[in-house]
């Protein structure tokens, strides 16, 4: 699998915990993804959605401490998903360069998000990878 296809797949699962039914632990949601949707086992996407998960709280406060003027739950849950998955990538990830993160986060805006999310996401996930210091200067 792609890495581009795994990444969709991972957006879509960080997606569907955004709604919050804690009825079910993580590995039901990701046992029953792979089965509904079988998709096949993937170490980038069990790693990616298990560690947002994991890093959630921090992941959520870099996007609410960026999105100045916004308040988090007026975000859609869409571009919610798509910035925790471009900032777990930018910073939990040495395999994903900054760039990539923040370009593969514009591609999945322009595909499942509103006209102005991409631009809107690429603000914030800029401001947070500059204020990480992972744009060095050279």
């Amino acid at each position: 699998m792609k890495r581009r296809e795994a990444r969709e797949i991972a957006f879509t699962l960080i997606f569907e915990i955004g709604f919050g039914d804690d009825s079910r632990s993580l590995n039901e949601v990701y046992t029953l993804a792979a089965e509904c949707r079988e998709f096949e086992e993937d170490e980038y996407i069990s790693q990616v959605f298990f560690g947002i998960k994991e890093k959630l709280p921090e992941i959520d406060a870099k996007i609410a401490a960026h999105s100045v003027g916004w308040k988090t739950e007026r975000l859609s849950r869409v571009s919610q998903a798509i910035m925790r998955l471009c900032i777990y990538e930018m910073l939990f990830r040495e395999d994903i360069p900054y760039n990539i993160a923040i370009n593969e986060a514009i591609e999945l805006a322009k595909k499942y998000d509103d006209e102005n999310a991409p631009k809107f996401i690429n603000g914030i996930v800029n401001t947070v990878a500059d204020k990480e210091g992972l744009k060095k200067t050279e």
